[in-house]
């Protein structure tokens, strides 16, 4: 493909997007809508339980946000004629096989029509409970993958700690951060299956077991390497298209934290609380007033401390502080890999694509990814915190 015909390429293709209504997808689906309208065919593939709730769910979670206020101004009505003739909502879930997709014969159709998918599919909280982010972060990778894998008329599958230089390549299966080994994706399932067994048998409520698989994910995360469940079950995904792709053209791309839109299709679009801004929606609201850098130096001892002197002489006031501290102590432990952490990330596959694309005259302005040109004080203070404001803290 040559770079400086991005937009040609994209015209008269068949698309797949699992994830349909998650952050990135709708930016996907935004941004190809607004650029190459011309597009042959777009698949969504959405969670729901019926054609009817699926069809609600892409209008109500996609193409009613304010996300594409600005293609609904540049189609006009030209927008719906698109959305009825070239795409198709596709009820189904990537933890399934065949993608939970039950209509055979929308299967078929889209098995002899695929060019590439593009999978967004991801549930994306660091602490999730281990069933839910194995199911759809690892295997599901591993049935888009297969599902890839029929298509005859594929071009491209897109799948969506430590210190020193950490190089861009591709995770090996059984691979661990810390060097650790006995790494086994199926034996992680065996073993979700058998604590989820044991506590039924035991008689756990919902609110338990939830709470032990929220425990069990973050534990095996640590033992090899990874700070949360959601970088762990990702990687393994990323472990299983590697090593089982054959012939099959796979591209990987790992974003960084995602925060707001920067300028397209216009400054300071988000939609929920992703990543760091639990952090500023939590100083925003009122909850924290300040956050403590130095877990291990100042938070655990200050904070023994004053629990005991308050649970001994003010308990009403012990029990009000106790939540807002549990908060505290709950974002420390998800983001403190994040702010105490010391590695660099090898970039150079991304800059080497910046470079032939300037040099080949690509559309910079409709695919533009130098972040080096970005000023990050103005985007946050100017852009991206106000957003927060706008959407979340409404």
């Amino acid at each position: 493909m040559e770079l400086e015909k991005i937009t040609q390429f994209l015209e008269r293709k068949t698309v797949l997007v699992t994830g349909a209504t998650g952050f990135l997808a709708k930016v996907f689906l935004e941004k190809l809508l607004r650029v190459q309208p011309n597009v042959k065919k777009l698949y969504l593939l959405l969670r729901a339980a019926d054609t009817s709730s699926v069809n609600q769910r892409f209008y109500n979670e996609v193409i009613g946000k304010d996300l594409f206020r600005v293609v609904k101004e540049k189609l006009g009505a030209n927008l719906n004629s698109i959305i009825a003739k070239k795409i198709a909502i596709v009820p189904g879930d990537v933890s399934y096989e065949d993608l939970g997709a039950k209509d055979s014969s929308l299967r078929e159709e889209m098995i002899n029509d695929l060019d590439f998918i593009l999978n967004f599919a991801a549930t994306t909280r660091f602490d999730e409970r281990y069933d839910v982010a194995l199911g759809t972060n690892t295997l599901g990778a591993k049935n888009v993958l297969c599902f890839a894998k029929n298509c005859l008329n594929f071009a491209a599958y897109v799948c969506g700690e430590s210190s020193g230089l950490i190089m861009e390549k591709p995770y090996q299966l059984g691979e661990a951060l810390n060097g650790v080994l006995g790494l086994n994706i199926v034996e992680e399932k065996k073993l979700i299956d058998r604590k989820l067994n044991q506590l039924q048998r035991e008689g756990a409520t919902e609110a338990n077991i939830k709470k032990a698989m929220i425990d069990m994910g973050i534990e095996r995360a640590k033992t090899y390497g990874w700070p949360n469940t959601y970088v762990f079950t990702k990687a393994m995904g990323e472990m299983i298209v590697g090593h089982s792709k054959e012939n099959l053209p796979i591209v990987i791309v790992r974003p960084t934290m995602v925060t707001s839109t920067w300028r397209e299709p216009f400054p300071g679009w988000i939609e929920g609380v992703r990543t760091i801004d639990a952090l500023i929606v939590g100083y925003g609201s009122g909850k924290i007033s300040f956050f403590v850098g130095d877990v291990t130096a100042i938070i655990d001892v200050v904070l023994k401390l004053a629990n005991t002197i308050s649970c001994d002489y003010f308990q009403g006031t012990y029990n009000n502080l106790n939540r807002k501290i549990k908060r505290v102590m709950r974002l420390v432990e998800l983001y403190q890999p994040y702010l105490f952490f010391h590695g660099i990330f090898d970039d150079s596959n991304t800059n080497k694509l910046l470079g032939i694309a300037k040099d080949n005259g690509t559309e910079t302005n409709n695919f533009f990814f130098d972040v080096k040109s970005i000023d990050w004080d103005d985007y946050f203070i100017n852009t991206h915190i106000p957003s927060i404001v706008k959407y979340v803290l409404k």
